[in-house]
Order: C-alpha cells, then sequence, then structure tokens
C-alpha cells in the first residue's frame, strides 16, 4: 500500500516514545463529518430533480397534445380522447421511430425504463452515470409517452433525478460512496416530486438503489425527498395523487381475503415479470437492427389503443378511477388485459417509459376483480373491491419489484387511506413470498443478471461488526524478544515445536513492550545476516487493535495495512501485548454464525 494511504489511518503518537506512530483501527462511525455538507447538496439536488419533473410533465402534455390533438398546450391531457381513427397507430410507431434514433446515435441508455440502468451504474460504475443522459433520458421519455408509449413517467423522472445527482456527485470531489447517496436523492426527489410521496422514494431508494440503510445515506435522501415534495406541492397542490373514497376499517375475515388477493397477485407479478422478458427475448431474435425495435411495438401500442383508447399514455387516471370504483367488470378486465399487453410489448422493444404506472394499473384492476368475486363468493367476509384493488396495485409491485415497505408506503401516501395499512401489510407480504419463490430476480434485476453481475437483494446487519476482538482473538500470545538475534530464533524454529509455527510473532523490548511483528517469511530470509537482531529487522510500527474494537474494524485495518494478523493490546497499557488476531480467527468467528444457522435450519427439519 502507498504511503498516502497509510498516512490517512488514525495513529497513537501520545503512546509512548516506543509506539510513536502506532497503527489504530478506525472508530466506525454512524455520521461523518462530511454527512452535513452531502446533505446540503442533496437538497439541492431535491429542489432540481423536482425541477426536472415539471419540466418533463410539461413535455409529456405539449407532446401528447401536439401528436393527438394537433394544438399547442401543455396540459396534461390523456390521449384516449382523440379523433385520429385508424391513424393513431402511426403516432406511437413514428415515437417509436424517433427514440430508436436517439438511442443508437445519442445514447443506448436511454432505453428501458431506467430503473435497472441507474442500479447497474451504481454497482459496477461508481455512480458515475454519463452527463448526456441528464438531458436525453426526459426527452426520450417524454416522445416515448406523448406518443401514446402505456408508461408512467415516474420510472424516467426517477432515472433523470438520479442522473442529476450523479452529474453533480461528478462535478463534486466527492466519494463514491457519496456520489451514489447524491444519486440515489435525485432519485428519490424524481419519485417524491410525481407522486408526492416521500416516504415511500426514500424506501425505494434504500431498497433498489442504496443497498443499505444508514444515517450517512437515509439522512440526505430524506431530505432530498423532502424538498422535492414541498416543491410539488407548491406547484400542483398536496392532495392524494390516487384519492379514494373513506374506506371502513376491515374486520379479520376481510384481511385474510385481502391476504389471499396478494398472494394471487403476487402470482400474476411472476407471471407479468416473465412475460416482458420474453417479449425482449422474442425481439432480440429478429433479424432487425435493435433501433428499429421500438418502431415495431409502437404499431402494436397503436393497434391496441385503436381498440382500447384508455391504454395509450400514462394513465394515472385509470388508475384513480379504478381504486374508486368507476371501472368494474368486463369494462376493468379488458381496460387491464389490453393494458398488460401493450406495455409489455412496448417495454420489451426497449423503448423509453416506466414501469411504475403500469404494474399500478394491472395490480389495482387485478384487485378490484378478485375483489368483487370476494363479495359474490363469501358476503360475510366484507371485502371493499375498492380496497382489494390498492391492495393489488400494492402487491403487484411488490411481487415485480421486490420493493416490499416501498410498495406499502406508497400505496398509503398517494391513496391517504389509513384503514388500507394492514390491508397493504397482509397482501403484499404474500406478493413478496411467492415472488422470492418462484423467481430468483425480479424485474428491475433481471437484466443486470443476464449481464452476469449479481445485486444485492438483502440488506442485514455486518455480523463482523456485531463480535468484538476479545472474542475472537488468540490466545496465549507467542512473543519474540527484540534482542534476540535471528540465528537464535532460526534455531528455536527448527526445533519445530507448537509455539514455532504461527505466522507471525510480535517482538517486545526487555519490559515486554511491543515494537513490532515480524513474519515469518521475514525471519527465513536467507538473504537476511543471522547477527542481526529482531529489533534491527523491525520496518514499520506496528498495527495493531484494542479488545473492544470490532472485527469489522480489526478487518478493515487489515486490508488497509495489508497484513493478516494484529497484535491485540490494551487501551490502559497500550504496549502490553494480551492476544493475537489473524485472518483466520476472523474466519473462524464467522463460520460459527454459519454452524449456527446450520443447526437452526436442521433443528426445523429443513433439508
Amino acid at each position: 500500500m502507498a504511503d498516502g494511504d497509510r498516512a490517512s489511518l488514525p495513529v497513537a503518537p501520545s503512546l509512548g516514545p516506543a509506539l510513536a506512530g502506532l497503527r489504530l483501527p478506525r472508530r466506525r462511525r454512524l455520521v461523518g463529518r462530511r454527512v452535513p455538507l452531502i446533505a446540503a447538496v442533496a437538497i439541492v439536488v431535491g429542489a432540481a430533480g423536482a425541477g426536472a419533473a415539471q419540466v418533463l410533465m410539461w413535455l409529456i402534455g405539449l407532446i401528447t397534445n401536439l401528436a393527438f390533438y394537433g394544438r399547442w398546450a401543455s396540459d396534461f391531457a390523456s390521449p384516449a380522447g382523440n379523433g385520429l381513427g385508424a391513424l393513431v397507430i402511426a403516432v406511437p410507431a413514428a415515437g417509436g421511430v424517433i427514440v430508436g434514433l436517439m438511442a443508437r446515435y445519442g445514447a443506448e441508455a436511454i432505453r428501458g425504463h431506467g430503473i435497472p440502468e441507474a442500479m447497474e451504474q451504481v454497482l459496477f460504475n461508481e455512480s458515475r452515470i454519463p452527463p448526456r443522459i441528464t438531458f436525453l433520458k426526459p426527452l426520450s421519455a417524454a416522445i416515448a409517452i406523448g406518443t401514446g408509449g402505456p408508461f408512467g413517467a415516474e420510472g424516467p423522472i426517477i432515472a433523470t433525478g438520479g442522473a442529476l445527482g450523479s452529474l453533480v456527485g461528478q462535478l463534486l470531489t466527492v466519494t463514491a460512496e457519496e456520489r451514489k447517496t447524491l444519486l440515489a436523492a435525485g432519485a428519490a426527489a424524481g419519485m417524491a416530486a410525481t407522486f408526492g410521496s416521500p416516504v415511500s422514494a426514500v424506501l425505494l431508494a434504500v431498497e433498489l438503489l442504496l443497498f443499505e440503510l444508514r444515517p450517512r445515506s437515509v439522512i440526505p435522501v430524506a431530505l432530498a425527498s423532502a424538498t422535492a415534495t414541498a416543491v410539488r406541492a407548491a406547484v400542483a397542490g398536496s392532495g392524494a395523487i390516487f384519492a379514494v373514497p373513506p374506506l371502513a376499517f376491515p374486520g379479520g375475515a376481510a384481511v385474510a381475503v385481502y391476504a389471499l388477493v396478494g398472494l394471487v397477485t403476487g402470482l400474476l407479478a411472476v407471471g407479468v415479470t416473465r412475460a416482458v422478458y420474453a417479449v425482449e427475448d422474442a425481439f432480440a431474435a429478429l433479424p432487425l437492427h435493435w433501433m428499429w425495435w421500438p418502431a415495431l411495438g409502437g404499431i402494436v401500442v397503436g393497434l391496441v389503443g385503436l381498440v382500447a383508447p384508455h391504454t395509450l399514455g400514462v394513465g394515472y387516471d385509470n388508475i384513480e378511477r379504478i381504486v374508486g370504483g368507476e371501472i368494474v367488470g368486463v369494462g376493468l378486465a379488458t381496460l387491464c388485459g389490453l393494458k398488460l399487453v401493450s406495455w409489455a410489448i412496448a417495454l420489451g422493444s426497449g423503448t423509453s417509459g416506466g414501469t411504475l404506472a403500469p404494474l399500478f394499473t394491472i395490480g389495482a384492476g387485478a384487485g378490484a376483480l378478485l375483489g368483487a368475486a370476494a363479495t359474490h363468493l363469501v358476503p360475510a367476509a366484507g371485502v371493499d373491491p375498492r380496497m382489494a384493488a390498492v391492495v393489488g396495485m400494492a402487491a403487484l409491485f411488490t411481487g415485480a419489484s421486490r420493493a416490499f415497505l416501498a410498495s406499502v408506503v406508497f400505496a398509503f401516501e398517494t391513496t391517504r387511506a389509513g384503514s388500507a395499512l394492514l390491508p397493504l401489510l397482509a397482501g403484499c407480504a404474500p406478493a413478496l413470498l411467492v415472488s422470492c419463490m418462484l423467481m430468483r430476480d425480479s424485474i428491475m434485476t433481471e437484466k443486470i443478471a443476464r449481464r452476469g453481475a449479481r445485486v444485492p437483494a438483502e440488506y442485514v446487519a455486518d455480523y463482523l461488526d456485531q463480535v468484538l476482538v476479545r472474542d475472537a482473538a488468540s490466545r496465549p500470545v507467542v512473543t519474540l524478544a527484540a534482542e534476540d538475534t535471528l540465528a537464535a530464533v532460526r534455531r528455536w524454529m527448527a526445533a519445530d515445536g507448537p509455539e514455532a509455527g504461527h505466522q507471525g510473532f510480535p517482538v517486545v523490548d526487555g519490559e515486554g513492550r511491543l515494537l513490532g511483528v515480524l513474519t515469518r517469511r521475514d525471519l527465513l530470509d536467507r538473504a537476511t545476516p543471522e547477527t542481526r537482531t529482531l529489533a534491527e529487522l523491525i520496518r514499520r510500527p506496528p498495527a495493531v487493535v484494542f479488545p473492544d474494537n470490532t472485527l469489522r474494524e480489526a478487518a478493515d485495518l487489515m486490508a488497509l495495512e495489508g497484513i493478516g494478523r494484529l497484535p491485540v493490546v490494551e487501551r490502559e497499557a497500550p504496549g502490553r501485548v494480551v492476544g493475537m488476531l489473524t485472518r483466520s480467527d476472523i474466519l473462524a468467528a464467522y463460520r460459527r454464525r454459519l454452524d449456527g444457522a446450520r443447526r437452526a435450519t436442521r433443528s426445523l427439519g429443513a433439508a
């Protein structure tokens, strides 16, 4: 390791002249001194993300009005009321041609719904999103959605907000972890500015982008999300985006039915995810450059839109009407079935658009239909189809994305239905269960997994951060005297006693104070004269740990110093060695955790 890297480690100049420069482990802190600075930057990113969301919504409205109504207006309009007749087929196809050209000659990364691409940059590119994506992604999405693409605006807005955060992180001098936080802050701001859902936006960032739940990252993301929500409230008001009539608190039987609704919707989520990637594989098999795939997908979108105009465009009004109980029966089944066909083919074609709104539409429709069936089959349960729609909306997104907490809170925030919290928990948990059991990857991670990469799926407390050095270190310690010659030590080692088999030895002076550590390789190096004393062979002050340090702190110090063993010294008397911690000791501690989990599994009768 370079000297500059070592200089960044804590030292202990006050521990006495013999131990000046002692290398100590870093104390792990929940919040570092730079977190307030990153939080301040995140607030700016949040405001910028909210502004970008408003611009994108304005662009979508403008293009929708131009493409379907031939008027210059930016009001958010549904394409469903167009009078184009069969000409409506050409509008999404034309949008697909433009998006394909932008992807080929601008940036291929604009294809898709944006969240997997942002995840990939976080995991494998130090959260560096190319600056041009900041402009090309929202523009391509506005064109795709404005020309009738059956997508939500939230996916591109989340991707654009993330790109803004990444761009700011690239312009400033920040670490890769801080840049990731700014990217997640921008993404959360985009979602919060779209739906007015600040808490679920933070949870979505945690579950799909941060891959951690730490104060250092959650604080900036939360502030960015809150800022974006405040900007949205000032511009568009603070009402629920999917307002529902008051819903009664359900009884036990109704909650059981809602859990069953979630289970069935979770199975639907598995089918939807597989359908999307089956369509993508089908497009990949075509003897045609991928640039033209969005145009082919656009033709299908137009054909479906000719039969069912409400499948065109964002469709937030559809979601509100479904959860409000305004669309029912055959009309609801037709809308949701055709929306699924249109969206799966359009997304599989590689155009630019989001997944959240289509999933919410399909899930709400499935939940409402299941709820309506339950009212006839078990009328005594007191099931409300509108409540079932809210549950289905969240459960489908849970099963497809595995963003469990974000889904539950999102449905609550966007409907403001407090009585739905219990049904949401009861419905989303089974959806997550069947998704995890039947699919290795989610709709967000399948694309990344197909490229041979793995995405974290579980966020657990670091086991090594829970075990102290004193509980894992080896004792007793075999030390060597500083005044001994190399010849004497080699004779001792040649005797092949059990104490001579270690790979490293602390060297102490006449008073038993630690001077340094010599490895077996140092002691057996034939290029070193045997007349030299061990004190003369010590090249640098030792790296040490205290008994109350954690194994994570010790492992970090080993990695930074490039060593495999650390003397354990007392805090009150830092020169006194009381143990030795090696890489094998750390692995043995971790193995104990695995053995405990294995025994628990056997006790439950699992294979």
